[in-house]
């Protein structure tokens, strides 16, 4: 069974660029990305959103001590917001949005493969004393996350709430 595992993971790492596994290189871009009505895809905690129906712009500082300010968004179920996410630490932080379940998932697969590709509209990675943004449109009403998984982060409580009404 592991002669297997190894011979998957080798097959899947012959056949995807070496750019995917630079997590956090400068591919990552702290932009937002490109917003394109058609290639916009809904999800169980909304959508990416479109900059020009952006009604508000959110802040929130990510440190070292391996926490977000604020810890908690309140945002109406519909709107469209910018997550302005400013780095003030001195290491690497990423903003993850998503269920509880989605962070989860996702985190133990960074466990796997630290190296992995986040290319996707709801994260961002920002280095040290930068500031990167996600345009996000919350479609559904509830309780999600956003959270560092970055190794040892996630683990050490960097995580927020996010409340859609």
């Amino acid at each position: 069974m592991k002669a297997q595992t190894i011979g998957l993971l080798a097959a899947l790492a012959m056949s995807t660029p070496l750019s995917s596994f630079a997590h956090g290189d400068s591919s990552h871009a702290a932009q937002p990305h490109k917003y394109e009505a058609s290639k916009a895809v809904d999800t169980s905690f909304g959508r990416q959103g479109d900059p020009k129906k952006v009604t508000r712009t959110l802040t929130v500082d990510m440190t070292d001590n391996m926490r977000f300010t604020p810890a908690v968004l309140t945002v109406k179920r519909g709107e469209t917001v910018r997550l302005n996410v400013v780095n003030k630490g001195q290491v690497l932080h990423e903003f993850v949005l998503g269920t509880p379940e989605d962070l989860k998932t996702h985190w133990e697969a960074m466990k796997k493969f630290p190296g992995m590709e986040h290319d996707e509209p709801q994260m961002v990675h920002v280095q040290p004393g930068k500031q990167g943004e996600v345009v996000w449109q919350f479609t559904k009403a509830g309780e999600f996350q956003f959270g560092c998984l970055l190794p040892g982060h996630f683990e050490a409580g960097m995580v927020g709430k996010v409340v859609v009404q």
